[in-house]
């Protein structure tokens, strides 16, 4: 019995004290980027950068919650910071380098990602999103937290409503806008800010669909949302989901008289009579009350 006990005695005073040192050096950290009024940092290029870091938001991060310290991520840095190290020449490169810290810990998904569309274009051309540009800096939460995947229309709508970027890569700007206008960005919006109940969702964020770190161009035959893997995405939370099913959502497409006619056609029936029962009901109402006043 005591050869159990005093190994896992050692390892929780290990852990213990490990936890106190990490926390001690964040302490001495915060002494200066916890002050809001921080000057901004410089890149060669001449790009400012913020140097201010939320002590309590951070303090409530996944990386913090699992004693994480600064010089894990900044690798090198010392209290005076003399360590020699270029600095990157744009917001861009210092995302890249972002990423490559990220697979100090996250190997295995950074190979995954780096076979992705994302990581391909990041790689090539900058283009692509780092770590940071969707997880945050020093505000990561648990992804299973379902934090994150509501929050999904934003953070892929700041590269996929980017008209420069959408006009490079051919993709579509209003990817977004009819993925709100759907029932499941409908779900999503309604879910949004309500009471956390772990493990319950009943929204499909982007990543639902496209997948995470592994997310390929549509028409990709690894794509989730290829036409021959559309049934198995959609059976993830439509248990039993048919071959059929998936022709029933209209995905990003915007119903037109050559595209869901029906859908179109129905869509245009409502937007004329809906004006025109609450307009006259109005003009009812007002014609009412004219009358009323006109006998008085």
């Amino acid at each position: 019995m005591n050869r159990l006990v005093f190994p896992l005695l050692l390892a929780l005073a290990t852990t213990s004290a490990f936890a106190a040192d990490a926390a001690k050096e964040r302490e001495e950290c915060y002494g200066c980027h916890g002050d809001p009024k921080v000057d901004p940092g410089e890149l060669k290029g001449g790009e400012k950068v913020a140097l201010y870091v939320d002590k309590e938001l951070f303090e409530r991060s996944v990386h913090a919650q699992n004693g994480v310290t600064c010089t894990d991520c900044h690798d090198g840095k010392k209290p005076d910071h003399a360590t020699g190290e270029p600095l990157p020449f744009t917001r861009r490169e210092l995302s890249r380098d972002h990423a490559r810290v990220c697979a100090n810990c996250h190997d295995e998904i950074a190979a995954t990602f780096a076979k992705s569309v994302h990581g391909r274009q990041l790689e090539a051309s900058g283009d692509g999103p780092a770590c940071t540009d969707c997880h945050g800096v020093h505000t990561i939460t648990r992804p299973k937290d379902n934090e994150l995947v509501l929050r999904t229309p934003d953070v892929c709508g700041k590269c996929h409503t980017d008209e420069k970027l959408a006009a490079k890569y051919g993709m579509s700007t209003r990817v977004v806008r009819t993925y709100l206008a759907d029932f499941h960005g409908m779900a999503t919006t309604l879910s949004r800010g309500g009471k956390k109940v772990p493990g319950a969702r009943l929204a499909a964020g982007c990543t639902d669909c496209h997948g995470f770190h592994d997310i390929q161009r549509t028409n990709d035959p690894g794509s989730h949302v290829i036409t021959q893997n559309l049934q198995k995405t959609c059976q993830k939370c439509h248990t039993g989901a048919t071959a059929n099913f998936p022709a029933a959502w209209l995905s990003h497409w915007e119903p037109t008289p050559k595209k869901a006619p029906l859908v179109w056609a129905v869509t245009l029936f409502y937007k004329v009579l809906i004006p025109f029962m609450v307009g006259g009901l109005g003009l009812q109402i007002a014609l009412h009350l004219w009358r009323t006043l006109r006998n008085r």
